[in-house]
């Protein structure tokens, strides 16, 4: 009971320490006509959609969903499922789709917040990211823009595989430069090396979370029944900020 009634607490005080459920994000498989502005009066502030994959595709749904949440005054975001193959190649890839569709500062001031997915590849051709690719990608990002973009991975798999034999200490360090985003369906992450702590925080997908209450935790947002849904570090004040200085403007 009393292992309980701690966990509890664990398990609540996120949202009073940090902020509110103000993050989706959303991909090609996410077939529905999303209902932005629903989405915005319900207390969502920012929206990171798939815009790449493997083998070089794009998402079919990126740019007319962009200018949809962008125009319900919802911030955007960007997001590259990594795969084994030539990871500059990846991310020239992925700046020539976010660039290509984004129509300048008036449609979002503060620009496309950029994430590399670093999770296993079980489903598109291509393999699987080591941490040296994700390494490589990160810093042609950090380049071509001057951003490091967010690393996003499952709790579990993360402290797996940057804790592997023959991960070398420069590649942790160089994705250490990066932003956390973290998956976890059960609990509140933990600390996880090389950064000291999660910036965002995917607590449901695909309808699957087991935290509680269901009032503090939804797991659906507007019109999408089973959604992906995030914790913010912060207030949206904060957000705000965060996007502003980490966001990429590709017209400048």
């Amino acid at each position: 009971m009393k292992f309980s009634v701690i966990r509890a607490f664990l398990l609540l005080s996120p949202l009073s320490a940090f902020a509110g459920n103000n993050v989706v994000n959303l991909s090609h498989y996410d077939l529905m006509r999303v209902d932005f502005e629903a989405m915005k009066r319900e207390g969502a502030v920012a929206v990171i959609h798939e815009a790449t994959y493997p083998r070089f595709d794009r998402d079919t749904y990126y740019g007319m969903r962009q200018n949809a949440a962008t125009r319900a005054g919802l911030l955007w975001g960007a997001y590259h499922f990594g795969d084994a193959t030539d990871p500059i190649r990846q991310a020239e890839h992925f700046l020539a789709a976010v660039g290509s569709s984004w129509r300048g500062p008036a449609m979002q001031p503060s620009g496309v917040l950029l994430v590399l997915d670093f999770e296993k590849n079980g489903h598109y051709p291509g393999g699987t990211m080591r941490v040296d690719q994700a390494a490589r990608f990160v810093e042609r990002i950090k380049q071509r823009t001057g951003k490091y973009p967010g690393v996003y991975g499952s709790e579990n798999r993360l402290r797996a595989v940057m804790n592997a034999r023959g991960v070398s200490p420069a590649d942790k360090a160089v994705l250490g430069n990066c932003w956390l985003w973290i998956a976890n369906y059960h609990y509140q992450p933990t600390a996880t090396s090389p950064w000291n702590n999660w910036r965002m925080w995917q607590y449901t997908g695909d309808g699957k979370c087991d935290l509680r209450p269901r009032s503090t935790y939804p797991i659906s947002v507007a019109n999408i029944r089973k959604a992906e849904r995030n914790i913010f570090r912060g207030s949206d004040a904060a957000l705000q900020a965060f996007w502003q200085e980490h966001a990429w403007n590709p017209t400048e």
